[in-house]
């Protein structure tokens, strides 16, 4: 089914909202858009509970019920799930998947609320979802009947709506908010006509989850394995490279280097204490333990490490600080470098001995 009118998310509950209760609507729109989350916060707003049937795994039976002896005669009993006291909001998804024997039961439930001698409760709402034919997914055309008897709506995507969203629900990582900032057409993509990943709001939330699962631990592999087995191949390149840019435009290497700053913005302190804390791991692991071993790369390091301790002491002497005292297993830098730090950065010594007292 074509459309000349396209709903985001926005005008699609405004119109739920003063349609759906008075009459069914189907919602068509490509796989990963939103459509279940839309009826869930729809009937959120209602206030009534969200039941969801999904058509492409129904049996007959499964609506009409089965049927038992009562007294001389037989009755089908529904099924448990659509029978309810209080109205709730019936959700018919992937309604257009479902077999043409399931469409012509959902006839009567449709436009009478009725399933044979069972009547949803009054007030109960009817709304379906699917997909449409160019999106390459599990359809069946609808008899006309069936489409006669709903109102139809049309969604598309909206990175604004997205974005918003994403703020205030929380969880989103970072990087992918960044992103799609930068890349807001990027947040979805038709769906190709051959087996591969493609971009969806879905997808995005998933990879978003994945980031969180992994932390600060994933590597370059399994980042190249999340995006190119989540997005559409050109936009999971893209990722790939935003991902490579933003991992080092705070490097420890590069800043150890002279090539790169402190990252001294308000915004980035939560990065800068990481890369503090990167810094103190690589200078134990680089510095010798005793002052009789120490080189000439040892004294290159030294000399580095006290300028980077001075430039990072003008951002925050607590972090800086962090770095010379004792860790959470008792190690600290070899006693010769806190000398020479001492010597050469009094303040910053003279600071930590304050606040370690």
């Amino acid at each position: 089914m074509q459309s000349a009118i396209m709903l985001n998310q926005e005008q699609a509950i405004d119109f739920l909202l003063h349609v759906a209760i008075t009459r069914p609507v189907f919602m068509w729109g490509p796989p990963g858009i939103g459509k279940s989350a839309l009826v869930r916060r729809f009937a959120d707003a209602v206030g009534m509970e969200c039941v969801s049937l999904l058509g492409s795994q129904l049996a007959p039976e499964d609506l009409l019920g089965i049927p038992q002896i009562d007294g001389k005669c037989s009755r089908f009993f529904p099924p448990a799930n659509i029978v309810r006291d209080e109205p709730f909001v019936l959700f018919l998804d992937e309604l257009n998947a479902s077999s043409h024997e399931i469409q012509k039961a959902f006839y009567s439930l449709i436009l009478d609320q009725r399933i044979g001698e069972y009547s949803l409760p009054k007030g109960t709402v009817v709304i379906g979802a699917g997909n449409r034919a160019k999106d390459a997914a599990i359809v069946k055309p609808m008899p006309s009947a069936l489409v006669n008897r709903m109102v139809h709506i049309h969604l598309r995507s909206d990175h604004r709506q997205w974005l918003a969203w994403a703020a205030t629900e929380g969880g989103i990582h970072p990087w992918v908010l960044e992103y799609i900032q930068l890349r807001p057409d990027h947040l979805w993509s038709e769906p190709p006509k051959h087996e591969e990943p493609f971009s969806t709001p879905r997808s995005w939330h998933m990879l978003s989850d994945a980031l969180n699962s992994f932390g600060e631990e994933a590597s370059d592999d399994m980042l190249d394995a999340l995006a190119y087995g989540l997005l559409s191949p050109n936009h999971a390149g893209n990722f790939k490279g935003f991902l490579k840019q933003l991992r080092h435009k705070h490097g420890l290497h590069a800043i150890l280097k002279g090539e790169q700053h402190w990252p001294d913005a308000p915004g980035d302190r939560d990065v800068l204490y990481f890369l503090a804390q990167s810094f103190r791991a690589h200078l134990l692991k680089e510095l010798p333990a005793e002052e009789a071993s120490v080189r000439s790369t040892h004294h290159a390091l030294s000399m580095r490490a006290k300028d980077m301790l001075r430039d990072l002491a003008r951002i925050s002497v607590e972090i800086a600080q962090s770095i010379l005292g004792e860790d959470g297993e008792g190690r600290r830098l070899p006693a010769w470098f806190l000398v020479e730090v001492a010597r050469d950065l009094p303040r910053l010594a003279g600071r930590g001995k304050k606040e370690s007292a």
